[in-house]
């Protein structure tokens, strides 16, 4: 590397400067007064949150800052509700009458709340990105959320159908959309990632899952007598449980399907991690603004890493939450016991059961929060190489902030995020 090329590689240098303890402080501490709260503090939570990774993100020099606030998120959330309800019991009222037209409805509604759930997000994106400055300047995007949500719903369609074959193309199209309309500034945005890049390095992986499932479903097509088997079920259980007694090639279908759908699990499970590399690496490495270009050496090997720790840490999480409902149990089997009180015993072995539950969950969560999702926010920063810099230092600020609907949207559909 020349000296020139060194010091452009120092100016385009991106860090992430927070320390995972902090981040443990933090989440614990939200976990906490979201369980004391009944979920209400959540608003104030994802702020917290969102400050505190947007204010160790270092680019070129200068951190990013996150402008939103907590009220913003409620009343973005209580306006969802209002439309929600209304729309949810159209629904439910449609798919409770038990007529032919019942189907339809409840087919409509589910295509209703995933339109709806796209155009969240699409907006819930707009609303952090306007809420984001970097030197002064916000991010800001602008084009139709609801002409996203039927360009999102028709390429999902399409990758349900194709059994996820046109996944890398409906990314790569989707990125391109947001970020086609996404600016920093008066710097516009790009995605120049491919759907054949992306749908290369996939495809063996692709293959490896659902091969043994497509295997399965051959097996099941050529070793069951269907036409004997068809026959058997007309004539009632008794003939059709006979058959299954006495069909070899039933039971070989059976045992070829469990193990073939179980080595599809189990791979699916393995290469998840290396599917998570290769899909941050391109779409990172597609990220443009301008005359700004990112590249990421992401490792394989360090997401793995990720995953292996995640694991590990709800392995224990699981044991000391075992261990500690087992102690509770007891204590209150001794307690109680003497006393013969079966109803006082039930009520509080049902009351540890809950709470195990919501500690279980709420730590769950928290674990892949910091040991998942922080661990891989820091990695895809640190990985993270940019070139043409100098573009950021003449950016003027253009655009205006967004209400934060599509937030709350996104969180009552549950589809919301960081």
């Amino acid at each position: 590397m020349t000296a020139a090329e060194a010091s452009i590689a120092s100016a385009g240098a991106v860090q992430f400067l927070g320390k995972e303890t902090a981040y443990w402080r933090l989440r614990i501490k939200g976990a906490a007064l979201l369980l004391l709260t009944l979920g209400l503090y959540r608003f104030w939570f994802a702020t917290d949150v969102r400050r505190f990774l947007w204010a160790n993100t270092e680019i070129a020099g200068d951190t990013l800052e996150y402008t939103g606030l907590a009220t913003e998120l409620l009343v973005g959330f209580l306006f969802a509700i209002a439309i929600l309800v209304p729309l949810y019991t159209v629904f439910a009222i449609g798919a409770l009458e038990l007529t032919p037209r019942s189907s339809v409805v409840v087919i409509a509604g589910l295509l209703v709340v995933t339109l709806l759930g796209e155009f969240a997000l699409y907006r819930a994106r707009r609303y952090r990105l306007t809420r984001t400055v970097f030197r002064g300047v916000q991010f800001d995007q602008h084009g139709a959320a609801w002409r996203y949500a039927i360009y999102a719903l028709f390429w999902w369609g399409l990758a349900v159908i194709t059994l996820g074959l046109a996944y890398p193309w409906a990314q790569a199209s989707l990125q391109h959309f947001k970020m086609k309309h996404t600016c920093y500034g008066d710097l516009e945005g790009a995605f120049v990632g491919t759907g054949a890049a992306l749908f290369v390095r996939g495809f063996p992986m692709w293959l490896a899952v659902v091969g043994p499932s497509a295997f399965a479903l051959f097996a099941r097509a050529t070793l069951i007598d269907w036409n004997t088997l068809n026959t058997a079920v007309a004539q009632g259980d008794q003939a059709t449980l006979a058959f299954i007694e006495t069909s070899s090639g039933f039971r070989r279908a059976v045992g070829i399907a469990f193990l073939c759908l179980a080595l599809a699990a189990v791979t699916a499970v393995l290469l998840y991690p290396l599917f998570q590399t290769v899909s941050l690496r391109w779409w990172i490495s597609g990220l443009r603004f301008g005359d700004v270009a990112v590249t990421s050496r992401l490792k394989t090997g360090q997401v793995y890493r990720v995953y292996l720790r995640f694991f590990l840490f709800l392995f224990l999480l699981t044991l000391a939450t075992a261990v500690a409902g087992g102690v509770c149990l007891f204590i209150v089997s001794e307690l109680v016991g003497p006393r013969h009180d079966s109803a006082l015993a039930e009520l509080l072995a049902t009351i540890i059961t809950v709470g195990l539950y919501v500690v279980i969950a709420l730590g769950a969560s928290t674990v892949h929060q910091v040991v998942v999702t922080f661990a891989l926010w820091r990695l895809s920063l640190q990985s993270a190489e940019m070139s043409g810099v100098e573009a950021l230092d003449s950016v003027r600020a253009a655009g205006l902030p967004s209400s934060a609907l599509g937030e709350g949207l996104a969180d009552a559909l549950g589809v919301g995020g960081i």
